[in-house]
């Protein structure tokens, strides 16, 4: 059981006035967002705002609902209560044809990498644009090379992910979620699998595309080593609701003793193994 205590010191930054924000500064806001699953709540009261043009990493230890959050906001999940707002649109309330044309401004980058097996690299990556657009043969295989070349793989084109190292994968799934120029790109656990070495380059590779390419890059993990590389912008999530947002600066210098606690890895504090 927590005591009073830690009660009021979990979420004392998560009411934020998100109201009086202009739309212009954040890309995605979360307002008071409840979600059950299984009949346990998953998102409780949810409140979080992620700023334009910026890396935001959101990080918190396993099962607090983070890819939950990623669902609800390129509209694979819909809340229970509260609202979902994307560059100013109501995800819950999109119809269809609009709900897929805000997921066409999303590039998503999955833990896997959730490439097609049977397709090789430059049809996976080609994929999004043969889907949705009418883009032509020619202009096609221009773009593909072009973000295939980004992230290191141009000589790999033709090979199938089963050919792939896992940190190509992840990289084969980069190219990907950039093919289409999106105005945000989410990364789920990218580092999950990977060594240290190879999360590193692969953090460099994204700071290395958000300069390149602009747009607002929100990374979701656990890893505070991949937060402190490439963060600007940290929200930090516990048990369904936001502890503590911030500047990275000011994040890793907090005086919250549960943020304190998980960004120095530390055994002291209120969080345990419960």
């Amino acid at each position: 059981m927590m005591n009073q205590e830690q009660e009021e010191f979990q979420y004392h930054s998560t009411d934020l006035d998100l109201a009086g924000e202009g739309e212009g500064e954040w890309s995605i806001r979360c307002k008071d967002v409840h979600k059950r699953l299984g009949g346990v709540p998953v998102l409780n009261g949810l409140n979080v705002a992620i700023p334009d043009h910026k890396i935001t990493v959101v990080l918190g230890p396993s099962g607090t609902g983070k890819s939950v959050l990623i669902k609800h906001v390129i509209g694979l999940m819909f809340p229970d209560a509260g609202d979902v707002v994307v560059h100013g649109q109501s995800v819950p309330s999109l119809t269809m044809p609009q709900l897929l044309a805000l997921r066409q401004k999303i590039g998503v980058l999955f833990q896997d990498g959730a490439l097609f097996g049977s397709m090789s690299v430059f049809d996976n990556v080609a994929f999004p644009l043969r889907q949705h657009t009418d883009t032509s043969e020619a202009q096609i295989a221009k773009i593909v090379s072009e973000r295939l070349s980004d992230v290191g793989l141009a000589d790999a084109m033709d090979d199938l992910p089963s050919q792939l190292s896992g940190g190509m994968r992840k990289r084969a799934g980069f190219a990907r979620a950039l093919v289409m120029e999106p105005d945000i790109v989410i990364f789920d656990e990218p580092d999950s699998g990977l060594d240290p070495v190879r999360t590193a380059l692969l953090c460099d590779l994204i700071q290395e595309m958000h300069s390149l390419h602009g747009g607002t890059y929100v990374v979701v993990t656990h890893n505070i080593a991949s937060a402190r590389q490439i963060g600007q912008y940290i929200a930090l999530l516990w048990r369904g609701r936001i502890v503590e947002a911030g500047d990275a600066e000011r994040m890793f210098s907090s005086d919250n003793p549960f943020v304190h606690q998980f960004l120095s890895g530390s055994a002291e504090g209120p969080l345990t193994m419960d």
